[in-house]
């Protein structure tokens, strides 16, 4: 799965690699977070019509936009269904109600610096029955340093308890897209998020591209990573800092898997 990641560029930069046309207000003034957590707002890229007198009928446009990490589809009862939503499985997007109406319609790319993930290590033989398993962090990201696109879904949620003039009736919700982990990342964790190349996002961003080819290009060639042990300080929601990224000067994990 994908349950942290890291976003903090600028969003005119992110908006200058992603060829994004606009840029809503609440989207440029989110700070930078080192620990980005489900539920959390985070900024998504999608091509959407322009709104002219209340309707969907203008140019399509490539904006950043805000929504919150974990999906809540439009029939849900509650906004509460989105915690555990975060992720979507790439093998099965086609197949769960949830995911196959945003896979055809509302796609988005996640802009991020990396993600995290925690590779479980053996429980030592003198530990105590019952001791908690060991875990050791790392910091994955691309390769070349460039920003990390993930792919994903967007849904909107209407709350009934809301007025239809309440700017606040419709919520915006976003999940990551994942696959099974490549290579020597299998050794940290089976997952993966989908890290799409720049030469397939305007295909995964066109609202034209049915939701066959879209499932057809999660499944394609994704960016090369590299990986760095970090402190587990990241485990806590309440640290949000650069040091997070920072190597681990004496990791836990006595095989440090490196890509």
């Amino acid at each position: 799965m994908c349950g942290r990641y890291g976003s903090f560029r600028d969003a005119q930069d992110i908006a200058d690699e992603l060829a994004v046309a606009r840029i809503a207000d609440d989207a440029r003034l989110l700070p930078p977070s080192w620990n980005v957590a489900p539920t959390d707002q985070v900024r998504i890229v999608v091509e959407r019509p322009e709104r002219i007198d209340g309707k969907n009928t203008g140019e399509i446009t490539r904006s950043l936009q805000l929504a919150r990490w974990g999906l809540v589809p439009s029939w849900a009862k509650s906004p509460g269904v989105g915690a555990r939503m975060i992720n979507a499985r790439s093998e099965t997007l086609l197949d769960k109600p949830a995911f196959a109406k945003p896979l055809a319609v509302r796609r988005c790319l996640l802009p991020a610096d990396g993600y995290y993930e925690w590779r479980k290590l053996p429980v030592p033989d003198d530990a105590p029955a019952g001791a908690k398993v060991p875990k050791q962090a790392y910091w994955i990201r691309p390769a070349g340093g460039e920003l990390a696109a993930l792919a994903g879904l967007y849904e909107f949620w209407r709350d009934p308890s809301k007025a239809d003039d309440d700017p606040d009736r419709w919520l915006v919700s976003t999940t990551v897209v994942t696959t099974a982990a490549a290579d020597e990342l299998e050794r940290i964790h089976d997952r993966m998020p989908v890290i799409l190349p720049g030469d397939v996002w305007d295909a995964w961003l066109d609202p034209a591209v049915g939701a066959d080819d879209a499932a057809e290009i999660v499944r394609g060639e994704h960016v090369p990573l590299t990986t760095v042990p970090v402190r587990n300080r990241v485990g806590s929601v309440r640290n949000d800092d650069p040091g997070l990224i920072e190597p681990d000067p004496e990791p836990l994990d006595p095989d440090v898997v490196r890509v």
